[in-house]
């Protein structure tokens, strides 16, 4: 067999540990099992209506070509409306991106050097180190142990070096769902102007939140903060890509040449299908998982050690032994797939499940859980 020279960026990248814990999961399906799957993070409910319908007749209206690289204009209006909505002023601009997968990797191509740092807290979401990684920089991940519903802002402020170049900021986070308070965000903004750092604030789950607004940190340093936001977890678009970054122009215009040479662009028709967001009324399925939510947490709070979530559809447990893949493997004999906090941070000690699950689903996970205490 053939073998070629791989570049060290990529041996540098571990393969998803997710797809490892699939793989044995496939492996206890294969064997019979009916698993109880806490594993994956998208949405549970269909796409909305109003946005198939608009897919539809993008598509069967011969609007499947390239758009121009930065996203339809039309869609860009619509994400400068909705960001002047919220934050009350307008973004000095904005670009239709591949999902926010797409907007982390053009952010951190268009801004990083050899050499050049990037802060984000532990845990994380998997992406991050490894985009870092694969741009050329390096990651500087700061405990953020066990009181996940914090920044911690001091150690964040300790990590910062004449290399430092971006802060990532993620809230609600994935995996832990927690909220990072309003507060914080500001201080975290100042230190971004004390040092001219960016921020980049991944806010992909901020329209599922249970316990009154997200607060963002684009309302204390705008000038400062890349916003990457989307339709994949409030509207159920996992699989069609689209979403937007907004900010800066000197970064935006970076982006959107880098895009011109990767992406290209994000999907045309679903750009299009995209522009009906604003005929969602999605109040019932935030009032669905904030029961959810509820449910999980007081069913599993008195046997495990575990902070609250606020948003998103993510609840991240201790494990009870301390040795989270251990936990994860006898849980898997229980036919309960849940994922090993270590995919997700520089430690073994908790474990993700993902609560877009039918309240039966939910019930007899956690009642499979708290038997294994």
């Amino acid at each position: 067999m053939t073998e070629f020279a791989i570049s060290n960026r990529c041996k540098n990248i571990d393969a998803s540990g997710i797809r490892k814990v699939f793989d044995l999961a496939a492996k206890r399906r294969a064997e019979g099992a009916k698993l109880i799957d806490f594993s994956i993070g998208q949405p549970d409910f269909n796409i909305p209506e109003p946005i198939k319908q608009a897919a539809c007749l993008a598509i069967e209206s011969d609007k499947n070509s390239y758009t121009v690289t930065q996203g339809i204009a039309e869609l860009n209006a619509k994400v400068c409306q909705y960001y002047k909505h919220r934050f009350g002023f307008d973004p000095q601009a904005t670009l239709i991106t591949s999902g926010v997968s797409g907007g982390l990797v053009l952010a951190l191509l268009a801004m990083c050097e050899q050499g050049d740092e990037v802060i984000f807290v532990d845990p994380y979401f998997v992406m991050y180190k490894h985009l870092v990684t694969l741009a050329g920089a390096s990651s500087v991940i700061v405990d953020g142990y066990p009181e996940f519903d914090k920044l911690p802002v001091d150690k964040i402020a300790d990590a910062i070096t004449q290399r430092t170049k971006i802060i990532i900021i993620n809230s609600p986070s994935n995996p832990t769902g927690c909220v990072y308070p309003a507060d914080q965000l500001k201080q975290i903004a100042e230190l971004a102007k004390k040092h001219n750092l960016l921020i980049i604030s991944d806010e992909i789950y901020h329209q599922l939140c249970y316990d009154g607004d997200v607060p963002s940190v684009v309302n204390y340093a705008p000038e400062h903060t890349l916003l990457l936001d989307g339709f994949s977890k409030n509207l159920a678009m996992t699989g069609w890509r689209i979403g937007y970054a907004a900010g800066p122009k000197q970064l935006i215009e970076q982006m959107a040449k880098l895009q011109q040479y990767t992406f290209v662009c994000a999907p045309a028709p679903l750009q299009y299908a995209a522009l009906a967001m604003d005929k969602c009324d999605i109040s019932p399925i935030i009032e669905d998982y904030r029961n959810r939510r509820d449910l999980i947490y007081n069913g599993l709070r008195e046997k495990f050690n575990v902070v609250k979530p606020s948003g998103g559809f993510y609840i991240f447990p201790q494990a009870p032994d301390g040795d989270a893949e251990a936990f994860c493997k006898r849980a898997l004999e229980k036919d309960v797939l849940i994922i090993p906090g270590n995919v997700f941070s520089e430690k073994n000690t908790h474990f993700r499940i993902s609560y877009a699950r039918d309240i039966e689903t939910l019930k007899e996970g956690i009642e499979r859980l708290n038997r294994m205490v």
